[in-house]
C-alpha cells in the first residue's frame, strides 16, 4: 500500500493494540476490526486481515505460555475440540456487511462489560463447585463461542476468558494461556472457512500490519506472562473493547 501519514498511524495503533492485548492472552482482533472499519478499509479485506493479525500475535504468546507450563491440555481439550469446527462454520457462513458489524458491536459491548466486572461476579460465586469442571459445559461453551468468533472474525478469547473467570475455571494466568491457544486455533479455523468462500487477501496492505503486531505481540506476551498486573491490563482491555464496540455500533446502526 502507498505509505501515508494515516498508514503509519494505523501501523502504530496495531503495534500498541497487539502489545496490550497479548499481555493477557488476547489477539486484538476486535480493535483491529474497529480501526480498519474507521479507516474505510473494504469489508472483504477487513475480516481475513484481523484473523491473520490474531494468528501472528497469539502464536508467540501461546509458545511463551507453553514454555512457562501454563497450558493445561487435559483441561483445555473440550474447548478446543468443540470450537474449531464451529469457528470454520462461522467463517464460512455468509453474512452481510451491516449485519456483521451490528453483531460484532453488540458482542463486543457485552464482552467488555463482563470483562470489567468479572472479578466481582467471580467473587460472588463463593466456594461452590466449579461448573466449568463438567466436560459437557466446556464443550458447549467452546462450540458457541467458536461459532461466534468465526462469524465476527475474532479469535473468541475475549468471550471465553471472562466466562472462565466467573466460573473460577483456573488461575488467572492459566486462563490467559487457554485464551491465547483458543484464539490461535479458532483464528486459523475461521480464516480457513473464509478462504473456502474466496476471501480477499491484500498482502500489500496486510504485511506491514502483520510486522507491527508481531513486534507488539512479542513484547506484550513476555511482559504479561511475567511482569504486568493482569487485573489492570484486563481493565484497559475492557475499555478498548468497549470503545471498539461503541464506535462500530455508531457507524453501522
Amino acid at each position: 500500500m502507498t505509505m501515508t501519514a494515516d498508514s503509519y498511524l494505523l501501523i502504530l495503533a496495531f503495534f500498541l493494540i497487539a502489545l496490550v492485548y497479548s499481555s493477557v492472552g488476547f489477539g486484538g482482533g476486535s480493535s483491529y476490526l474497529a480501526l480498519m472499519a474507521i479507516a474505510g478499509v473494504q469489508f472483504e479485506i477487513i475480516r481475513p486481515a484481523a484473523l491473520l493479525c490474531n494468528i501472528v500475535v497469539v502464536t508467540g504468546g501461546t509458545f511463551i505460555f507453553y514454555k512457562d507450563k501454563l497450558i493445561d491440555f487435559k483441561k483445555s481439550w473440550p474447548f478446543i475440540a468443540a470450537s474449531v469446527p464451529m469457528a470454520f462454520l462461522g467463517g464460512y457462513w455468509p453474512v452481510r456487511e451491516d449485519s456483521f458489524f451490528l453483531i460484532l458491536a453488540v458482542a463486543l459491548i457485552i464482552a467488555a462489560l463482563v470483562l470489567w466486572f468479572q472479578d466481582s461476579l467471580s467473587a460472588e460465586g463463593g466456594e461452590e463447585k466449579k461448573i466449568s469442571d463438567h466436560v459437557g459445559v466446556n464443550l458447549g461453551l467452546g462450540a458457541g463461542i467458536g461459532f461466534l468468533s468465526g462469524l465476527v472474525s475474532i479469535g473468541g478469547g475475549i468471550f471465553l476468558s471472562p466466562v472462565l473467570h466467573i466460573l473460577r475455571w483456573e488461575a488467572v494466568k492459566k486462563i490467559s494461556a487457554l485464551a491465547s491457544l483458543f484464539i490461535l486455533v479458532n483464528s486459523m479455523s475461521g480464516l480457513a472457512g473464509q478462504l473456502s468462500r474466496s476471501a480477499t487477501l491484500d498482502w500489500e496492505f496486510i504485511l506491514p500490519l502483520l510486522m507491527a503486531v508481531l513486534m507488539g505481540g512479542q513484547i506484550g506476551s513476555r511482559l504479561g506472562a511475567r511482569k504486568f498486573n493482569p487485573v489492570h491490563i484486563k481493565r484497559i482491555t475492557a475499555v478498548l473493547i468497549l470503545v471498539a464496540g461503541i464506535t462500530i455500533l455508531k457507524d453501522h446502526w
